[in-house]
């Protein structure tokens, strides 16, 4: 598999800043990622926003749990709020765990040539 040079090559502690969840989230996910050597600091914004997606999916299951899936409103009974917020996180999660190579189907894609490599040179390239 090629890897990129710029790859981070350590555990980046995740920030402060972000919610329980999201942090713990991050904590499993990064170990790997530094590993597979396919993580660059360009791609850490795509890692906050699936950790932070992550964070929102369990804290609205939280809610749910709690609340149940519909609630009493002065109209009758609707759809917890907390429902389409899960819906939508979890949409995020899934796009973005597949961009960073967190699924099993993006894992199994191809890696890209990394441009040191001649054996893998095309014929258009010589």
């Amino acid at each position: 598999m090629a890897t990129d040079r710029n790859a981070l090559d350590a555990v980046i502690n995740a920030p402060a800043w972000l919610s329980k969840h999201a942090k713990a989230e991050w904590r499993r996910v990064m170990p790997d990622l530094t590993k597979r050597r396919i993580l660059t600091a360009a791609d850490l914004g795509s890692l906050e926003s699936y950790c932070i997606a992550i964070g929102q999916v369990r804290d609205m299951e939280s809610l749910i749990s709690k609340d149940g899936h519909v609630v009493e409103t002065s109209r009758g009974l609707r759809a917890h709020p907390a429902v389409r917020i899960q819906s939508d996180a979890m949409t995020r999660a899934r796009l973005l765990a597949a961009e960073l190579g967190l699924t099993p189907v993006s894992r199994s894609r191809p890696a890209i040539r990394d441009d040191e490599n001649e054996d893998d040179l095309s014929f258009l390239d010589r």
